[in-house]
């Protein structure tokens, strides 16, 4: 009964306009969610309570008479049920609306042909929405691609034939040999273009300043971008991602121009050479394609719980096109991202990756027919003696990833406590400096870094022409395309300095990269700190295999002359071995190497490199980059994945404690109007019990703050007779009182009849429980059936950081 009594009244909240008219058009709305359509630009702005009651005008007369006012907000009003910024959604308040929403449609459709067609479009438009959000990730990811291509270049000379073209593209109608394909002559560098001919100090230190300047040009006007338009749009957006599905809300976080500054500032961040990728932000610009798709299926726009499915499935597209890899998508949006995966979330996840990679595949960005720039194929299998050095390598990318965590969140905090954090554009410029000044003289750091992975897991062919592969050819033992173990030539040698320069570099300049006012994704960086140390062990590998055949350790599988070692493996099991050490991913990250790679049988070695890496990094550290930053920022983000092995008791919890003053609670039918708006303007708690009497504390229900504040300003507005002096009540039945007394206000429909309580002795064990598994904002505090306190989301999660030592005031918001 009290189940059905819930659903009612949700039925009767509604969630947004009913019959209500906007006094602006649905796109001006406020949409109070993990994300908005604010169409005013002002969406980063925490909207004020008072502002929230204004929207609407209704349909006809006002409503006047203690009858007509018996039957208040028996209409969905504007506003009603949605949620405040900065709040947590309540899960189980969204799933039961969403099922009464679909009882109704399922019943109607028995009725006429016309509703029965209206529930089968119902069905049908999930599977819609991920088409959409496919197309329009996939879309965006190729303009992306192509435009940071040509702007990475752009940086190094400019092609005479059409500025538009990068220097692959320029040079690809161009009648100069295979060797020599990258010097074409449509294709010149600035010093070429300014003073005539490339060679010579002169044109050396003029390319290197042309260089620098473009460096510097990109990354300021990506973080002025960023700080004059969308605050939202800088960093990863993976750790706020991960809070906003576990059901928080950052109004504006996935609004429209977020999405439009994080689409054009990941260009520029991208191009300007600084040390991040685009992957991570990737992620972040598929879930704005998700939530602003939402708003056109009024399922998906009304409820925050059915959007956040929507969201779930877009962070799937969104690793789909930054990888090409699908599956990979969808498992690390199960793995990593996602709060709550119903099975069809998982289906509707599979089919927007899908969508995304093929639309990015008919885009064809680097025009190798490939979703990525550094796909590769290996043809020789690895031998099981070789587990050994790819288990090294997860030893090194466990170390490098707890190394990574702990310094990047020590410089993160540092430039959130001191005034470090009042420059960001004094920041940016000083470590694109460096970084561009550092990278030019080497070629390995020069290069983007998407094309260094393509170069450091590549294996050398006959007709490669790169320093990697200057090895000493000897062409009689060659058989068909696979070419022996060879002594590295001095092309190599140079390259070995160089790539152990570049990864020092890597390893320290982007701790202070990562978490700037720019768009950086870290998958980029990890993945290539991780393929030159594989890189550079294996080709110590290779010519230990080349000069010392008959060593015990080699005998058995390399023979002279045979191709053993291939080095371009251990950069790519090196490579997944520092990302899983920094994020902490698993079964999505071998799934995405292999899908990247095209390479099955390689699916052991890199197994054993990603769990290595993550039980290394966890022996140093629990917590993944994502985790960490989401504990930095102090999101409520209570983690699904951690035990509870505390005995504690809900009574040690909850409040009030021992000397706090007694729990705020509305009585159902003796407070009028001006004691409840005292109560709302004394605390910024988001709710309140209600309960029989003061005297008796018996639990009736739990009202929220926001509902009653707009409940009664539409009242005041709408209704005649209501004053300050009118008594609220949330009884079915108004309470007798005098003739003379001013008309009364029922609120019974705002009310949450069935609001979920536990006993004081119940363990905290099973609070969190709870709370980790139907999503609840708040729990309250029973003994024998009175009301004594509450417990709220913050509260649990400041009992979880006092258990571990921490700091609980850094949890920030409710």
């Amino acid at each position: 009964m009290q189940i059905g009594l819930e659903a009612l009244a949700m039925d009767q909240k509604g969630y947004r306009r009913g019959s209500f008219q906007s006094s602006t058009s649905d796109e001006d709305m406020l949409e109070i969610a993990g994300a908005s359509l604010d169409f005013s630009m002002a969406e980063d702005d925490p909207p004020l309570d008072r502002e929230m009651g204004g929207f609407t005008s209704y349909n006809g007369g006002g409503m006047n008479g203690t009858s007509k006012m018996m039957d208040f907000l028996e209409e969905p009003l504007p506003g009603v049920g949605t949620y405040e910024d900065f709040n947590t959604i309540d899960w189980v308040r969204e799933k039961s609306r969403d099922r009464d929403r679909h009882r109704e449609i399922t019943s109607r459709s028995k009725e006429s042909t016309w509703a029965l067609i209206h529930s089968v479009s119902d069905a049908f438009s999930g599977w819609l929405l991920m088409l959409f959000i496919g197309l329009l990730a996939g879309s965006l990811a190729g303009l992306i691609d192509i435009s940071a291509h040509w702007m990475t270049d752009l940086k190094e000379g400019v092609c005479l034939a059409g500025f538009w073209f990068n220097h692959e593209h320029c040079c690809w109608k161009s009648n100069t040999t295979f060797t020599d394909r990258d010097k074409c002559p449509e294709w010149m560098s600035w010093s070429q273009l300014i003073i005539g001919h490339g060679e010579g100090a002169f044109a050396y230190i003029l390319n290197y300043f042309m260089y620098v300047i473009w460096a510097l040009l990109f990354s300021l006007l990506a973080v002025l971008l960023v700080k004059g338009f969308a605050p939202y749009a800088c960093g990863s957006g993976i750790p706020e991602i991960k809070t906003i599905l576990s059901g928080f809300i950052i109004r504006g976080y996935l609004g429209k121009w977020t999405l439009i500054i994080k689409t054009i500032t990941l260009v520029l961040a991208v191009s300007s050479g600084l040390s991040l990728g685009k992957e991570g932000p990737l992620v972040h610009v598929a879930c704005c394609c998700g939530n602003i798709l939402c708003h056109l299926f009024t399922k998906y726009r009304k409820n925050e719980a059915k959007r956040r499915e929507v969201l779930s499935a877009a962070a799937a597209a969104g690793v789909s096109v930054a990888f090409g890899a699908p599956i990979g998508g969808v498992l690390f949006s199960l793995e990593e991202v996602s709060y709550y995966f119903p099975l069809k979330t998982l289906w509707r996840s599979f089919f927007a990756a899908l969508v995304a990679a093929f639309t990015l595949r008919s885009i064809n960005p680097f025009g190798n027919s490939r979703l990525v720039l550094f796909y590769v194929e290996f043809h020789m299998p690895w031998h099981l003696l070789e587990l050994v050095p790819f288990i090294l390598l997860g030893i090194f990318g466990g170390l490098w990833g707890a190394f990574f965590i702990r310094s990047n969140i020590a410089w993160c905090r540092r430039r959130k406590t001191t005034k470090l954090g009042k420059y960001p554009v004094l920041e940016v410029f000083v470590v694109t400096a460096i970084t561009a000044i550092l990278a030019f003289p080497n070629e390995y750091t020069r290069m983007s870094t998407s094309e260094l992975i393509s170069e450091l897991f590549n294996d050398c062919g006959i007709l490669d022409s790169s320093k990697l592969c200057e090895y000493v050819n000897d062409f009689n033992s060659t058989k068909g395309d696979d070419l022996p173990d060879r002594a590295a030539g001095p092309g190599v040698y140079t390259a070995m300095w160089q790539l152990a320069l570049a990864l020092i570099m890597k390893v320290f300049i982007t701790i202070f990269t990562f978490g700037m006012k720019v768009p950086s994704g870290l998958f980029i960086p990890s993945m290539a700190v991780g393929a030159i140390a594989g890189r550079l062990l294996g080709v110590a590998m290779e010519q230990l295999a080349f000069y010392h055949h008959d060593w015990i350790i080699f005998s058995g599988w390399c023979s002279q002359g045979a191709d053993c070692i291939t080095p371009g493996l251990y950069a790519m099991v090196g490579a997944a071995a520092c990302l899983g050490g920094v994020t902490r991913m698993t079964v999505s990250l071998v799934v995405i190497m292999f899908e990247l790679t095209g390479g099955l049988e390689y699916i052991v070695p890199l197994m054993a490199a990603a769990m290595t890496s993550k039980w290394v990094a966890d022996a140093i550290g629990r917590e993944g980059i994502y985790d960490a930053h989401i504990r930095l920022n102090g999101y409520p983000f209570l983690e699904a994945k951690e035990e509870f092995s505390h005995k504690t008791l809900a009574m040690d919890v909850m409040r009030p404690r021992r000397n706090d003053p007694p729990l705020t609670v509305i009585t159902q039918d003796s407070m009028t109007v001006e004691d409840i708006e005292t109560i709302i303007n004394e605390t910024t708690y988001s709710g309140y019990p209600v309960v029989v009497s003061r005297e008796s504390q018996r639990l009736v229900g739990f009202v929220l703050r926001r509902d009653l504040i707009i409940s009664i300003e539409n009242a005041r507005k709408k209704q005649d007779g209501i004053v300050s002096t009118s008594i609220i009540y949330f009884t079915d039945h108004s309470p007798p009182l005098p003739p003379s007394s001013p008309s009364m206000l029922k609120l019974r429909s705002i009310l949450d009849l069935s609001p979920f309580t536990v006993t004081d002795q119940t363990p905290m064990e099973i609070v969190v429980d709870i709370f980790r598994k139907l999503g609840l904002r708040q729990c309250l505090v029973t003994h024998n059936g009175k009301l004594l306190g509450i417990i709220t989301k913050k509260d649990v999660l400041k009992h979880i950081a006092q258990l571990a030592n921490q700091d609980p005031d850094s949890i920030l918001f409710n």
